[in-house]
């Protein structure tokens, strides 16, 4: 095991009582451990990106084909898995949670995880729970949301048009979606617009989109496409780096590089013009994984300890291995050993093949 990798095997947790159908998890705490996670290059892991489902209402262009197969219900996490899986991670220093889909909140129950979850926050050992949304379904649940420590929300919204907008998304409706950033924003929840860049499809709308979301207080990040599962158009022809989009934008705007971070890859800039913030996460053109922090866990268990490789760690047989979370621990103490240095994603004309073969809604937007 490398250097600053430990295992505690005497580790002890108070146990998380079960959900209810549509209740919270009871306030029970994890103990604290000391038995942080550090990969084998020292980077100390302390983020989660957790999908909860893979199912989505959407079926965006770039993400996912139009005729998806999606996962058995019984292959999932149960909500009272995931919140173990969770806790398990917080006892050993993380210290953001993300929750993924897919769509996460089409996920039955869902609030009932983040209900329970919200313990980790109101006990310190959690510094921040979030999620990534297409924001169809924040009309519904943004003040529950509020009200369960979620602080910040990012929605993925890649057009203002709105028939380009159904284009992109094939089964969304802009207005639902708008209303449901109208409820967020109203609930106190700060809003964070993700917009994948998409050659000869949104890229003329990108400094609309700016002014737009600067002007209503939310930051924009601009993202390039990732080449990750079989869909239905080629990779290559959406693909535009954010090299040529940041060139293109400082023709129009007054660029100054921030030393501002979340625990996300993004590298942000403030715009004069706007005074607003704009990221860029470029897993292309420059990658991010010298200062990686992430790990990612399928709606299935499966813990990925990088979004461009496909070596991964069965959680859920840990899970449902014990009722105690020893083997769970020396699963993830394992994996964590076997963290990569990078990716190395490819999009090529000439490769037909995307570079990993899941979704990014199995693994998690």
């Amino acid at each position: 095991m490398p250097s600053g990798l430990r295992y505690i095997p005497d580790m002890t947790f108070v146990p998380a009582l079960p959900l209810t159908p549509s209740g919270p998890v009871a306030k029970a705490v994890v103990a604290p451990v000391a038995s942080p996670l550090v990969d084998p290059f020292g980077r100390h892991v302390n983020y989660i990106r957790v999908s909860v489902t893979d199912r989505c209402d959407f079926r965006c262009v770039y993400c996912m084909a139009e005729d998806m197969d999606f996962l058995p219900k019984r292959d999932l996490l149960t909500l009272e898995e995931l919140d173990r899986l969770c806790s398990a991670f917080v006892a050993r220093g993380t210290k953001k949670i993300r929750l993924t889909g897919g769509e996460p909140l089409v996920r039955r129950n869902v609030m009932g995880l983040i209900r329970g979850l919200s313990r980790h926050l109101e006990s310190g050992a959690l510094e921040e729970l979030t999620l990534t949304t297409n924001g169809s379904q924040l009309v519904k649940f943004a003040g529950e949301l509020a009200a369960s420590g979620v602080k910040r929300i990012n929605v993925s919204m890649d057009s203002r048009d709105p028939d380009k907008f159904k284009a992109i998304t094939r089964w969304g409706d802009l207005a639902q979606v708008l209303r449901g950033i109208d409820a967020a924003q109203s609930a106190g929840l700060a809003v964070k617009i993700n917009m994948v860049a998409l050659k000869g499809v949104n890229d003329a709308e990108i400094p609309g989109m700016i002014e737009w979301a600067h002007g209503r207080g939310m930051d924009l990040t601009l993202i390039e496409v990732m080449p990750m599962g079989e869909i239905d158009a080629a990779r290559f022809d959406q693909y535009l780096p954010l090299s040529q989009v940041r060139a293109d934008l400082m023709d129009r705007y007054t660029l100054k590089d921030l030393a501002y971070k979340t625990s996300g890859p993004a590298r942000y800039v403030e715009i004069a013009e706007t005074g607003g913030r704009l990221g860029f996460i470029t897993p292309m053109t420059h990658n991010f994984c010298e200062s990686c922090n992430r790990v990612r866990v399928t709606c299935t268990g499966t813990l990925y300890m990088c979004l461009g490789q496909e070596d991964a760690a069965d959680l859920r047989a840990a899970l449902r291995a014990s009722d105690g979370d020893t083997l769970l621990n020396e699963a993830i103490t394992e994996a964590i050993a076997r963290k990569p240095k990078g990716h190395d994603f490819l999009i090529d004309r000439a490769v037909e093949r995307p570079s990993t073969s899941r979704h990014m809604s199995v693994t998690g937007g």
